[in-house]
């Protein structure tokens, strides 16, 4: 009799035991994220350009043995919400480095394409601010890549809010500046190789 009573004790407390950690278990993998803590999802937008397809050779026109112009850029919609965009170009073949080819901010909610040949001059009329890229200039700088065929993306961000910033604004500067203020991202990827 005291056997069967010690089996049924012990039974008892592992089936208790059990209990408990199945239900803490429970607990924490159904409790929620404190909002603080939570990332919402990022939109997709989408990047395009009539001078070219996706993954495919940008025209000389818009590189160093052309006009070294801007291409024509269009987007879809953004998220609600969205204050202003920024555009980055860059290089991550260069060799060394990713080297930068436009910085672009604060466009206005409203625009939804850039026209061809963008002026150099840091303050664009249609509104938007220039920083500066790698070749220490304002603007556009086209592909100019010493060697070989390289990928350029062009990365376009909805953001949330318009940015203070002074004139001469670096790729690292702004992407410091929208951290967790983007609302939405497009990109879209050309590729160039120098003919010479």
């Amino acid at each position: 009799m005291k056997r069967r009573r010690g089996f049924l004790l012990a039974w008892f407390a592992v089936v208790l035991l059990l209990g408990l950690l199945i239900g803490c278990t429970f607990s924490d993998a159904t409790r929620s994220i404190p909002p603080q803590f939570s990332q919402p999802a990022l939109t997709t937008m989408k990047l395009e350009s009539t001078a070219f397809t996706p993954n495919q050779l940008i025209p000389s026109t818009y590189t160093c043995e052309g006009k070294d112009i801007s291409p024509p850029l269009s987007w879809s919609e953004p998220p609600e919400g969205t204050k202003s965009f920024a555009l980055i170009v860059d290089d991550p073949d260069a060799p060394g480095r990713t080297f930068v080819h436009w910085v672009l901010y604060n466009l206005p909610p409203t625009t939804r394409q850039l026209p061809e040949g963008l002026s150099h001059q840091p303050e664009l009329s249609l509104g938007g601010i220039q920083g500066k890229n790698d070749f220490d200039r304002y603007g556009y700088g086209g592909p100019c890549p010493p060697s070989g065929t390289h990928r350029y993306y062009f990365k376009l961000y909805a953001l949330d809010t318009e940015l203070d910033l002074a004139l001469g604004v670096t790729k690292p500067q702004l992407l410091k500046e929208i951290e967790g203020h983007v609302l939405a991202e497009a990109e879209l990827i050309g590729h160039y190789s120098r003919k010479r």
